[in-house]
């Protein structure tokens, strides 16, 4: 008798725990680069983004490394220059280790920027 109290005590309190919290909120970031490299339609997959950025504010969370990058590129595929240099930027304050990549970025889209300008 006391082992299959023992037993079903055990079984409660596994199950009253609580997952550990994640690092980063992810919101569908994966699915949205693969997306992005089947072509889909980046309107929507900007919608995607902006949507799981704000659920991810809205909970204090942390958007994982690569999520504003790629939102940038997007942006930048659209056409939005100003808000892919935002994008870019923020990249580079919440990951430092990505500067170098965020500057080579940054750079070719202002490139880019200037030839469609003149």
């Amino acid at each position: 008798m006391k082992k299959v109290t023992l037993m079903l005590l055990l079984a409660l309190s596994a199950g009253c725990q609580t997952a550990p919290k994640t690092l980063y909120q992810w919101e569908g970031y994966q699915t949205q680069v693969y997306q992005y490299f089947r072509g889909e339609a980046k309107e929507a997959q900007v919608e995607a983004l902006e949507r799981g950025l704000q659920k991810i504010q809205s909970a204090n969370g942390i958007a994982p490394p690569g999520y504003h990058a790629q939102l940038g590129l997007l942006y930048l595929d659209l056409g939005k220059d100003d808000q892919a240099f935002q994008a870019f930027s923020t990249e580079k304050s919440l990951f430092p280790e990505a500067t170098v990549y965020m500057d080579f970025l940054l750079k070719n889209a202002r490139n880019a920027h200037q030839q469609e300008h003149k």
